[in-house]
This record gives C-alpha cells, sequence and structure tokens, in this order.
C-alpha cells in the first residue's frame, strides 16, 4: 500500500488557508495534486496525483517552511464507517499492509470541541491496540524514531499517518500548550514566549536571550510582550501611549516612551524587535523593513493580523515584500513565519540578521 496523502493539522477555520499555501509549494516543488478540506474541521489533507509515494512532498516540502500547518504527516486513506464493535481489526490490517513500522504512537483528534469529545475513545483504545501492533511486529524499537499518528474524526473515521524526527511537531496535535504567568500584564505575553520555542533552539537561548542584551517593544502596552524581555533580563523601550503595567515599570528595566511606535527610531543598535501592532499587514511589515534594512535590530519578532479573505495571499505579499527589500539592502536574513497556537487571526514573523 502506497500512501498518496499529506495529512495537516491546522487552526479550525484555516483550511482555506492551508489549502491554497501547500497547492502552492507543491507546485513549486513539481508536485502534483489537490487539496481538500472541510471548514472549521482543523485538518486538510493533500493528495499526490498518480502513484508516486508522498514522502518526496513531504520531504520537499517540510513542517517548518509552512505557515498554517501544525503538523505534517505522509498518510494512509482514511478509514470510514468502522464497526463500533471492533474499530482494532482495520487499524491493525491498513498498518500490516503498508508495512510500517515505528516507535511510537499517538492518538490525536482535531482542535474542535467535536473532535475534544473523542479523547475518551482514543483513551480507550490505547493499551490494546499497542499490543495487537507490537504483537505484529510494527510497534519495535529502533524503528528510526518514526511515529504513528491516528487522526480521530469521529467514532469510526480516523486516518493513519507517519511522522519522521527533525520534520515534524514533537506536540500533540502540532500544539505547543504555554501556561500563562499570573503575573503577566496580558495573556498575549504567551505569543511570544511561543515565537521563541519556535524559531530559536532552545540550547540557543542562554547566547540570544540574555540579560546583556537591549530591546525594543513597538505597541508594548500594557506590556505582556514586555513582560517576557524583562523575564530574560533584557532592558526594554516599551513604546506606546497607553499606559504600562506598573510591576513592569517597576523592575527598573523598562524605558516607557509615550511616541508612535511607526515612526520612532532606537537611540542605538539593538538585540531584539517585538511588535503586536494592530495594523494592516503591509503597514507593519513597510515598518519592521525599515528597521532591518537599517540594521536597528540583530532579531525580530512580530505579527500580521489578518482579518481579510485571502490571508495565504497577504503573507505572500507581505514576506515577499521584505525578503526583496532586504536583498536589495544587501542584508542576509533568515525569514520564517508561522500561525502559532496562541495567535488568533494572525501570523508570526521571525526574522534574524546574519551580516
Amino acid at each position: 500500500m502506497i500512501p498518496q496523502h499529506l495529512l495537516l493539522y491546522c487552526r479550525p477555520g484555516f483550511e482555506s488557508d492551508l489549502c491554497a499555501e501547500i497547492q502552492d509549494k507543491a507546485g513549486q516543488a513539481g508536485w502534483d495534486g489537490h487539496a481538500e478540506a472541510e471548514a472549521d474541521s482543523g485538518y486538510v489533507c493533500f493528495v499526490v496525483a498518480g502513484d508516486e509515494a508522498v514522502n518526496g512532498l513531504h520531504r520537499d516540502v517540510p513542517l517548518a517552511s509552512l505557515v498554517f500547518a501544525r503538523q505534517s504527516l505522509v498518510a494512509l486513506p482514511p478509514l470510514m464507517g468502522m464497526a463500533r464493535e471492533d474499530r482494532l481489526t482495520p487499524i491493525v490490517e491498513q498498518v500490516v499492509a503498508s508495512g510500517w513500522n515505528f516507535e511510537s504512537l499517538w492518538q490525536e483528534t482535531p482542535d474542535t470541541n467535536d473532535g475534544k469529545a473523542l479523547s475518551g475513545l482514543a483513551k480507550a483504545l490505547a493499551r490494546p491496540l499497542e499490543s495487537a501492533l507490537k504483537k505484529r511486529g510494527a510497534l519495535r524499537r529502533k524503528a528510526g524514531g518514526r511515529r504513528l499518528h491516528l487522526w480521530w474524526t469521529a467514532g469510526d473515521s480516523v486516518q493513519l499517518g507517519m511522522s519522521f524526527p527533525n520534520n515534524r511537531s514533537e506536540h500533540p496535535g502540532g500544539i505547543l500548550r504555554l501556561r500563562s504567568p499570573r503575573e503577566a500584564p496580558s495573556r498575549s505575553t504567551l505569543k511570544l514566549e511561543e515565537a521563541w520555542h519556535v524559531f530559536v533552539p532552545r540550547d540557543e537561548w542562554e547566547a540570544r536571550l540574555n540579560d546583556s542584551m537591549q530591546a525594543a517593544d513597538l505597541g508594548a502596552a500594557p506590556g505582556g510582550w514586555t513582560y517576557q524581555l524583562v523575564r530574560k533580563g533584557m532592558y526594554v523601550y516599551a513604546i506606546d501611549n497607553g499606559p504600562m503595567d506598573k510591576g513592569l515599570m517597576a523592575t527598573g528595566q523598562v524605558d516607557h516612551l509615550r511616541e508612535d511606535g511607526f515612526v520612532w527610531e532606537p537611540p542605538n543598535r539593538l538585540d531584539w524587535l517585538v511588535c503586536d501592532i494592530v495594523d494592516k499587514p503591509v503597514r507593519v511589515t513597510e515598518m519592521i523593513e525599515r528597521w532591518l534594512v537599517r540594521r536597528w535590530c540583530r532579531e525580530a519578532v512580530f505579527n500580521l493580523k489578518l482579518p481579510m479573505k485571502q490571508r495565504w495571499a497577504e503573507v505572500q505579499r507581505c514576506l515577499g515584500r521584505l525578503a526583496a527589500s532586504l536583498e536589495e539592502a544587501n542584508v542576509t536574513a533568515e525569514i520564517r513565519c508561522r500561525q502559532l497556537y496562541h495567535d488568533r487571526e494572525e501570523v508570526t514573523v521571525h526574522v534574524r540578521l546574519l551580516n
């Protein structure tokens, strides 16, 4: 059995955006196929044309290159209409027919109310399923770190997918869940914390996020993102006409300037620029572009708000403009963009200057 499906998890409501993205990127990589999705389902399935295995597409369009995907799996056709008195047999038979073997097994559901209602079923099946797969030699040690995912979409419907080390999310459902600190001024603080987890390798945090650094937070009030910078020991220029959290100001690490973030200029080169301003994506991009072209910071994290219908097209336009401007200015940079779990109608962009 040759897998022909690329199964992608996403935020419910963004299926059409992920369909447009994977359709574009698969085509650019030379793969024919079509994307399928139901509105508000929380996932997309890209079906490769012909008899070609989808492994090549999974390699050519890795998860880290996708904006709207939370997880990426090489998948088999979905099993639908399974008898409720025996779900194990068709699952085990499909695994055996595929020839797959793996070191671990995850059962997951879409990030929807209907999906969460299936968690009890997955829990009840866990031990019997693992036992059956071990008996058939599919679940074993030393299987290259491969992981089998069971994606439950209904009580009688599941799709089996395989993930591989270094090209997957290591969090169930592709969701990094963080606890909001009680002393943080707003829950938006989790967006910046998650961005660091996603874009900055954990073994580089000490070098790239430390108390010798200076940062600017544009549109800072009341200080959700400033809080994260202060917690890392940085000195922060908080730019906003609104009031800042009193606890943050008491740290002595924040210089609150009641100015317009779109026109403010730093007194010297900073280590970090962060920005969660609510404005048109292209206007925010133009502002960040100015900072980076003039090398006013070494790294930047900013959000692009996406209330429009053609969200993937808008993201492409903004990222393309930013990349072109940096190239024209002979600025070498790494640009990455993801819709994070703690984002809403927005995406988060990280840029790191390399020269």
